[in-house]
């Protein structure tokens, strides 16, 4: 099992109801990390962070696909940015 650190921002910290908490996965990469959310977060929490448009930063990084994730890395969700 990895340890991670998994952080909400914006309106999916509202919705999730934490800014963070800590998780463990295995196997350590982001479908490792979903399949570990979807048995902790509620149905429709689970929902509003699986989707396209919520991009994922790994260390501060934006990642995409399969991403190996190490002990102690610091995993985040961020609903897309809109203006007007």
């Amino acid at each position: 099992m990895t340890a991670l650190t998994v952080r909400f921002f914006a309106s999916l910290r509202e919705t999730v109801g934490v800014a963070e908490f800590d998780v463990e996965v295995d196997p350590p990469t982001l479908a490792g990390l979903r399949s570990a959310l979807a048995t902790r977060l509620t149905p429709e929490q689970f929902r509003a962070i699986d989707v396209a448009d919520v991009r994922i930063a790994v260390n501060q990084a934006i990642v995409q696909g399969e991403t190996p994730l190490r002990p102690g890395d610091e995993v985040a969700f961020l609903p897309r940015v809109t203006g007007g």
